[in-house]
């Protein structure tokens, strides 16, 4: 994401050489869905660089290939394991969760093979997964069963929380894109671990999404009051304004928690002028 178009020379300087890039983006964030590793296993390089660009306690919620996720289905993927795994293994702390986002036919019946790979990963990093099968959240004991497989590998259930998207129909073309890829499932709460990670997806209107997230201000804040540290990813269809709103929702959570520290203060997108 820290490289988004929208955002260079608005939120990001541009130009900006690539190994400077997402150290732009650190000055406005905490943390980072690692989305570019769905497509393909990083050069370790590269992950070197992510790590020099980021202080130790920068967040990189980093999503499994989708060779191990959608196309092995976490079975027979041992090889593709241990390369995704060495090829972040220069992010150290910064890996705050490896993320396993499954595909919505991936159902009930295949939580065996989940918690069987759950099992063989190395106890050194955190996991969370991430289902789209809508039996999880609409039948208790598909819930319960994934929630005890999950809570036994001390791992974490992220919901994609798109209720407040689906509310209304969509009036732009990044809306309508969003609105025949992203999943219509019902919200889902309850936090497993004491890293709780949230992605909550809104509408380019600025208003609509804000008066969508009133729900995970709530969440977050009680969270962190429990002693707990979440992460929420705050998304629109365009993510043109992303950057500001995650900031926005940072504040206003911290409105309720004052001793929450603040974010660091952005880069400026363009040199100072006199005038």
């Amino acid at each position: 994401m820290w490289t988004h178009k929208p955002w260079q020379g608005r939120f990001l300087p541009h130009p900006l050489p690539p190994d400077e890039r997402l150290r732009a983006y650190a000055s406005h964030c905490n943390a980072v869905e690692g989305n570019t590793t769905f497509y393909a296993t990083p050069a370790r390089s590269a992950v070197a660089s992510w790590a020099r660009q980021t202080d130790p306690d920068f967040r990189f919620v980093v999503k499994l290939p989708k060779t191990i996720t959608h196309e092995r289905r976490l079975a027979g993927a041992d090889e593709e394991v241990r390369a995704f795994l060495d090829a972040i293994e220069p992010l150290g702390p910064r890996a705050h969760a490896l993320w396993l986002q499954l595909p919505g036919s991936f159902a009930p019946d295949d939580v065996p093979v989940l918690a069987g790979f759950l099992r063989r990963l190395p106890t050194i990093h955190r996991y969370a997964v991430e289902v789209r099968h809508r039996a999880f959240f609409e039948d208790a004991r598909s819930a319960t069963v994934l929630e005890d497989v999950l809570a036994r590998a001390g791992a974490e259930w992220i919901p994609f929380d798109t209720v407040a998207f689906f509310q209304r129909p969509p009036t732009s073309d990044a809306e309508r894109d969003a609105w025949t890829k992203k999943p219509r499932m019902p919200r889902r709460s309850r936090a497993l671990t004491d890293r709780p990670i949230v992605r909550y997806l809104g509408r380019d209107a600025t208003a609509s999404t804000v008066e969508g997230w009133r729900h995970w201000v709530e969440m977050a804040t009680g969270w962190l009051r429990e002693g707990r540290s979440p992460t929420v990813f705050i998304h629109t269809p365009d993510n043109a304004d992303a950057l500001a709103l995650a900031r926005r929702f940072h504040d206003e959570v911290r409105a309720g928690v004052p001793d929450l520290a603040p974010l660091p203060e952005p880069v400026p997108a363009a040199p100072p002028t006199l005038f």
